[in-house]
């Protein structure tokens, strides 16, 4: 029987006041109340169909990201976080990460969703400029936004993350860089910190905004970059960073090739099994269809020609060395399948390798695709 990866889950809350322009998520503007309690038995219902493909193991790391979690009253949330646990047998020091917005901020709610054990807040700032946040379509202004820092803060939970994002439209370097200072004055473990990019189907897609150019945005990456790590901050992913000892536990699951249940609207899920096969599980995107009862969109098997670019693409996000036998581990395959696809990598400079790891460099940080390319099936 093959050794199975750790297993995280991931519980998805679809409603948001309003939608955001560059928001490609599956999340629906609120219409009326938030069903509360009906959603939560859902969730729970959803859990119970997908538990049979965990393999009896213990669920390591909780996500709640939406949508606006915070949304959800934190007495639903004692609901889910207890039904999970009744359900599945969770780590005691499992990491639980609830996603909230300024805007949906109460005192009094956040320590109710520390009552139920969520022990680590994201905190979805963007910017502390007003009148960027205007034009992102956000609800919260710069106050609200260091506020919520401070509350969290105030809770002595295990964590939290502020989510920040650089690139807006016609940010000049100086203000992406003071989003930045503001943001570290506020002393958070962990800082998101990505770039805007325009996606299909979002208002930003249809009208899209003028964004700084390339040469912009490295400067913009590389200052910002600079700050950070002189604030001690390590970035140990693509767009995260963190003081040591507080890096996501939950996405570094995700990149090192993990398993999660995906359970609620749209969530997506992957799921090693005893066998070796490898499935993933996607759920109806829609609240009206989910709340039906109809759960499952779709599961399929990925099929051994697509596991080395699924590995490598979530592996190589990290700046961590990766281990050689995490391949085999988390693949099923043997190393020999794919020695062409590395030697090639390492002779074009985008990877070293030792005994016992690969190390992407930073000409493989910088051509990415490039790399990643060499490792799909033809």
């Amino acid at each position: 029987m093959r050794k199975l990866p750790p297993l995280s889950l991931y519980l998805h809350i679809p409603w948001c006041v309003q939608k955001c322009p560059y928001c490609d998520f599956n999340s629906h503007a609120l219409k009326g109340e938030v069903p509360h309690d009906d959603y939560v038995a859902h969730l729970l219902a959803d859990l119970d169909a997908d538990i049979p493909l965990t393999a009896g193991r213990r669920i390591e790391t909780i996500f709640i990201g939406g949508g606006t979690p915070s949304l959800l009253s934190a007495h639903a949330m004692q609901t889910l976080l207890d039904g999970v646990r009744a359900r599945l047998p969770v780590s005691a020091d499992a990491e639980i990460t609830m996603e909230a917005n300024p805007g949906t901020v109460e005192a009094d709610r956040f320590s109710g969703y520390q009552r139920a054990g969520v022990n680590r807040i994201s905190i979805g700032v963007q910017s502390f400029s007003a009148e960027k946040l205007e034009r992102l379509g956000r609800i919260h202004g710069p106050q609200e936004a260091k506020r919520a820092a401070q509350l969290a803060t105030g809770l002595g939970l295990r964590s939290f993350n502020l989510d920040l994002m650089h690139g807006l439209p016609d940010q000049t370097l100086e203000q992406a860089l003071d989003d930045l200072r503001q943001a570290i004055a506020l002393n958070p473990p962990h800082l998101s910190w990505y770039q805007l990019t325009i996606e299909p189907n979002t208002l930003f897609a249809s009208r899209t905004p003028v964004l700084p150019d390339d040469d912009a945005l490295w400067d913009i990456f590389e200052q910002g970059d600079q700050l950070l790590t002189a604030a001690g901050y390590q970035q140990y992913e693509t767009s995260a960073y963190a003081k040591p000892g507080y890096q996501c536990q939950h996405n570094i699951n995700y990149w090192r090739f993990g398993d999660y249940l995906g359970v609620g609207c749209g969530a997506h899920g992957k799921l090693t099994q005893p066998d070796g096969r490898i499935l993933r599980t996607v759920k109806t995107k829609h609240p009206r269809g989910y709340m039906q009862g109809r759960y499952l969109d779709k599961q399929y098997q990925v099929v051994n020609d697509e596991l080395p670019f699924e590995f490598f693409m979530n592996r190589f996000r990290l700046l961590e060395a990766a281990p050689r036998e995490e391949f085999a581990i988390y693949t099923g395959l043997e190393e020999s399948t794919i020695r062409p696809q590395l030697d090639q990598a390492i002779n074009s400079g985008y990877l070293l390798e030792t005994d016992t790891h690969w190390q992407i460099t930073e000409k493989g940080k910088l051509f990415l695709n490039s790399l990643l390319e060499l490792f799909l099936s033809e």
